[in-house]
């Protein structure tokens, strides 16, 4: 299935889509399908990021051309932060750095949507606690990152995390194409399969450490080829089965 947030009469809604259409539901999928009998035109909704997440789980470095481009070697085990709640962004959403930032780079991200709460997952059992996958954009204001020696207000500014369009359960996340594109151009390019780290060692690490409650989102890594963004630029991730992720900087 595909699911989408929306926003119906000024509330948000959940919704499955069915061709060029949206069955509306009572409630989040992750609580069960519950139709509430409305159907929407898909054209005609304002979408919304289709998670509600208590946190991001982000790995970074996950990919050896990325860790190599940053230039701090590979990591011996994966390396885990958090961006914050109030990170999260809408498909179409706006990007807007503080005034402060001196560099604003895109990372384009295949992400995990929990479904239930994970503790203590085994690899083997990883696709039980998976909604389904999405596309995400891990913005991130570099010279803080760089300045502060951390990650956390670099990474955890308001908007940081766009989500989006949608969250699907048909594809494998384990091997799928994934690009950004600037203004129409390709910066980055690769697959999930050149991962260091496997979606089922990811859930079996994090959740050894932490507890992930459904509507989390394990944002998994980007690729070489990050790079800085300016306001008027449209940056877009797409990923192979799941959607194109598009915002505009301002």
């Amino acid at each position: 299935m595909r699911y989408v947030r929306l926003e119906r009469d000024g509330v948000p809604v959940w919704g499955v889509v069915q061709g060029e259409n949206v069955r509306t539901l009572t409630g989040a999928p992750y609580e069960g399908l519950c139709y509430d009998g409305h159907t929407l035109p898909l054209s005609g909704c304002k979408l919304l990021a289709p998670c509600t997440p208590t946190k991001i789980v982000c790995v970074g470095k996950n990919y050896y051309d990325h860790a190599m481009e940053m230039g701090e070697g590979v990591p011996e085990h994966p390396i885990l932060f958090l961006k914050a709640p109030n990170t999260l962004n809408d498909p179409e959403g706006e990007i807007h750095a503080p005034d402060f930032v001196g560099r604003l780079d895109y990372e384009g991200e295949l992400g995990i949507v929990i479904r239930k709460r994970a503790k203590d997952v085994k690899e083997a059992d990883f696709a039980d606690y998976i909604l389904g996958y999405t596309c995400l954009n891990d913005v991130t204001a570099r010279d803080v990152q760089k300045g502060d020696g951390q990650w956390t207000r670099g990474k955890s500014m308001d908007g940081f995390a766009p989500v989006g369009p949608a969250v699907t359960d048909e594809v494998d996340g384990r091997d799928l194409a994934i690009e950004t594109r600037l203004n129409g151009t390709v910066v980055q390019s690769s697959r999930t399969n050149r991962f260091m780290t496997g979606i089922p060692a990811l859930m079996a690490f994090i959740t050894a450490a932490m507890t992930l409650e459904p509507g989390d989102v394990i944002a998994t890594g980007t690729p070489a080829g990050i790079g800085a963004m300016h306001p008027g630029d449209v940056v877009e991730v797409e990923i192979e089965g799941v959607g194109v992720l598009r915002n505009r900087v301002v």
